[in-house]
């Protein structure tokens, strides 16, 4: 601590000795920096204020029904971005600033000194803003305060006016294309359906029950064939076992008729027209039925043929009047006629079975693609309806702010037209002046004091060479000496003195001046 305020002393004691260098320079400074701030131009400033009321009765009303942005959000966005090199330009031709531009670079100094100087300045937590600017000519700075204020509201106004067009614009590009999709998805759907319409069926049944059931109808026919085919039996084994009743010969030339045959035929015929009334012809009851006839038709003929052969068609004939006969023959040829129906019926629910076995492993490819197809429409129509739902909301918030207006921006106080210059601050300016000019004198007794060292006492001598000091000579303090040092400080005094007077005295004139 010691060897640090022996250094600051050394210092100071090298300084004391340009003291008088110094001060010169310290009134050269100070006098300089004077005569500039005088020769400042005057700064008129020109300030209005700007109250944003977002606070509307129809916003609570309305909640829910359209679409309410955050207004202060906005609207502290739109005071920040507000000066931009677009309005800026803009206030150039609004305020007639570029009636002396001749040249480019003239317009973009011009735009530089506005963006510079434009001011938008907010109170924290509330709308109330300011705008101000600066300039050497009161009228111009009120002209550019104006203008800057009826751009402010026209960009509040445009921009919200811009925002509701392009999202309404947006919507309604969205919701074309959505339709679009929409309609797309109803036709492959629909396609879909038409294309796969027996795989789908009515919707209410699926092939498992399908299946089951027509398994259950075919149990069914072949149970009831089996009852058939026994019934046929049975009535072929009593008519072999019976003893014919022989009757008078009938004449040779008669028609020959084989009742059992005849009775058949005729059963299946009546059978062919019943069917015939419900069915086509390529019907597998039909197809099996003309099948039985022709089998009948043939095996008589084949049976007449023989009986001619072997002479004994006059047998037959007898055999043909016995009355129990013939009606045993008429039950077993309905017999026959069901058996065929019968069969014939299950072999259709035979291949209607074969059928949906081989459709069955089809349909959970064709439910997966139909769930898809619904998915895909699903989303659409969902989209679809929330953007028309979300059109409606941003049609009913634009006829909102045009009926109640969601933020009023109110002039509180218009441009004033000043009278008295803003800037510069002389007052202020001329001391910190004075204080420049006293920091520039210590710094260059400073640094003449650096360019030409001395030493005060032996001890810096003997650190700075690194040799021992023998002693040191001091001087003698006679009566002439003293007084000439005390006539040099009390110039130096005296001059510090008038240099802060002068100083004092310029603030006391401005002050009287703009007083």
């Amino acid at each position: 601590m010691e060897e640090l305020v022996t250094q600051i002393v050394g210092y100071l004691r090298g300084m004391w000795r340009f003291r008088w260098w110094g001060l010169a320079f310290a009134w050269i400074v100070g006098l300089a920096a004077g005569v500039v701030i005088y020769l400042m131009p005057d700064r008129y400033e020109s300030t209005a204020r700007i109250h944003v009321d977002t606070q509307s009765v129809l916003r609570p009303l309305m909640s829910g029904l359209a679409v309410q942005p955050n207004i202060d959000q906005q609207i502290a966005m739109l005071s920040r971005t507000l000066i931009s090199r677009p309005n800026v330009e803009k206030l150039i031709t609004m305020a007639d600033l570029d009636l002396d531009v001749r040249t480019p670079e003239q317009r973009e100094a011009l735009i530089g000194s506005l963006t510079k100087g434009l001011q938008i300045r907010s109170a924290e937590r509330t709308n109330l803003f300011t705008l101000a600017y600066a300039d050497t000519r009161p009228e111009r700075a009120q002209r550019v305060v104006q203008s800057l204020v009826s751009l402010f509201v026209e960009s509040g106004l445009g921009s919200k006016r811009q925002d509701s067009d392009a999202a309404r614009r947006f919507i309604e590009e969205q919701i074309r294309n959505y339709e679009q999709k929409l309609v797309e998805a109803e036709n492959r759907v629909k396609e879909f359906r038409l294309r796969n319409m027996g795989l789908l069926g009515d919707g209410g049944r699926d092939y498992v029950t399908q299946i089951a059931q027509v398994t259950a109808q075919l149990q069914q026919a072949q149970l009831e064939l089996r009852e058939a085919e026994n019934a046929r039996d049975a009535m072929q084994r009593q008519l072999v076992g019976e003893e014919p009743v022989l009757l008078p010969q009938t004449p040779p030339n008669s028609a020959v008729s084989i009742p059992e045959i005849d009775g058949r035929i005729d059963t299946l015929k009546r059978n062919l027209d019943a069917l015939l009334q419900g069915y086509t012809e390529q019907h597998p009851d039909v197809v099996g039925t003309r099948r039985v006839i022709e089998e009948l038709e043939a095996q008589k003929r084949q049976q007449i043929e023989e009986m001619r052969a072997m002479g004994g068609g006059s047998q037959f004939g007898a055999l043909n009047s016995n009355p129990v006969f013939q009606q045993m023959k008429l039950a077993l040829a309905e017999s026959e006629s069901r058996v065929a129906s019968m069969r014939a019926r299950a072999g259709e629910y035979q291949a209607r079975l074969e059928s949906l076995k081989e459709i069955a492993k089809q349909v959970p490819e064709i439910e997966a693609e139909m769930a898809q197809l619904n998915r895909d429409y699903d989303v659409h129509k969902a989209n679809y309806d929330s953007l028309v739902a979300r059109r409606e909301s941003a049609t009913m918030s634009v006829e909102m702010d045009a009926q109640g207006g969601v933020a009023d921006f109110r002039v509180i106080d218009p441009p004033t037209l000043p009278t008295a210059p803003s800037a510069p601050n002389r007052i202020l300016l001329l001391p910190l002046a004075a204080l420049a000019g006293l920091a520039a004198g210590f710094a260059l007794t400073f640094l003449i004091s650096q360019l030409r060292p001395a030493f005060a006492d032996g001890r810096s001598l003997r650190e700075v060479t690194g040799l021992p000091v023998l002693g040191t000579v001091s001087m003698l303090q006679t009566d002439e000496r003293k007084s000439k040092r005390r006539r040099g400080l009390l110039a130096f005094g005296s001059g510090v003195v008038a240099y802060a007077a002068s100083f004092a005295a310029a603030v006391v004139v401005l002050k009287l001046i703009q007083g």
